[in-house]
């Protein structure tokens, strides 16, 4: 591609044409002139306003946000080196390995997206939420409206739960396992300052942490059950797999339920809910 007054502007639509609805969970519809994803489809998935997308592609802002150009990124399902040059584009440093990375792989998305019976979530070493998809959304509330530090299963684990947190029963084997996966993190990305203050503070709001954190708690994560508490459907108790991609340190969350009893009904029940909010 050749180097343009906006650079930005066309990386921005040139990965925009070559993206396909199916790819990001999106159906299909109308005429479509654009070859890829129209604008109002980025930036519902990327979290900003088609105007201020607009103005990224015609070169009247040149300055997004690093969240904003890793949101554009992960819509885009662009690989590593792509991610890298939006970002040099957008005026920003590439990513680096010395802090808890949050890109996601053209395949994780896909897998997301394409998982739409079930509710999935990607996390990060850290625990903060990264991207998910419509049925994640219908369980847990939609996370795009919430601050990124109100995605962090971390706090949501010892910290006390906003009002509008859908809540689990307490597990000391996820707590342990939590913990266990915060120290690894530190060990991996030192140079990280938000990694630094998440343990400051969860450490100051929580006694139950802090006993494990200077303990030395050691755990693993396996296939569990949880129970969750929804607003409209009551309870569910699910199966909960976490699992990882080889060469990263994202972890991918699925809930599931056993076919036939009343928690795959409920399931189902959110399923369609979420259908409706993405296609009305």
């Amino acid at each position: 591609m050749p180097i343009t007054e906006n650079d930005l502007g066309a990386l921005l639509r040139a990965w925009r044409d070559r993206c396909s609805p199916a790819d990001v969970g999106l159906a299909a519809y109308g005429r479509r002139r654009a070859r890829g994803l129209r604008r109002e489809e980025l930036a519902g998935l990327a979290g900003v306003s088609v105007d201020y997308l607009v103005r990224l592609e015609q070169g009247r802002s040149r300055r997004p946000s690093a969240p904003i150009v890793a949101a554009l990124s992960r819509a885009l399902q662009l690989d590593e080196q792509e991610n890298a040059v939006l970002h040099q584009a957008a005026g920003l440093q590439a990513p680096s390995g010395r802090v808890v990375p949050v890109h996601v792989p053209p395949g994780v998305q896909r897998l997301v997206a394409r998982m739409a019976d079930y509710p999935v979530a990607v996390y990060a070493a850290d625990w903060t939420l990264i991207t998910w998809n419509a049925m994640w959304s219908a369980l847990s509330g939609d996370p795009a409206g919430r601050p990124v530090s109100d995605r962090n299963v971390i706090r949501a684990t010892f910290c006390p739960a906003p009002e509008w947190a859908v809540t689990h029963a307490p597990d000391e084997g996820i707590e342990r396992a939590l913990v266990a996966d915060l120290r690894q993190a530190v060990t991996a990305y030192p140079e990280d300052d938000n990694l630094r203050t998440l343990i400051a503070e969860v450490a100051e709001s929580s006694p139950r942490f802090r006993e494990l954190w200077a303990s030395g708690a050691a755990g693993r994560h396996v296939s569990s059950r949880k129970t969750v508490r929804h607003r409209l459907v009551g309870e569910l108790t699910l199966d909960c797999d976490v699992l990882t991609v080889p060469g990263s340190d994202l972890r991918i969350t699925v809930y599931t339920a056993a076919a036939g009893g009343a928690d795959a009904e409920r399931l189902e029940f959110l399923r369609v809910g979420a259908v409706h909010a993405v296609t009305d």
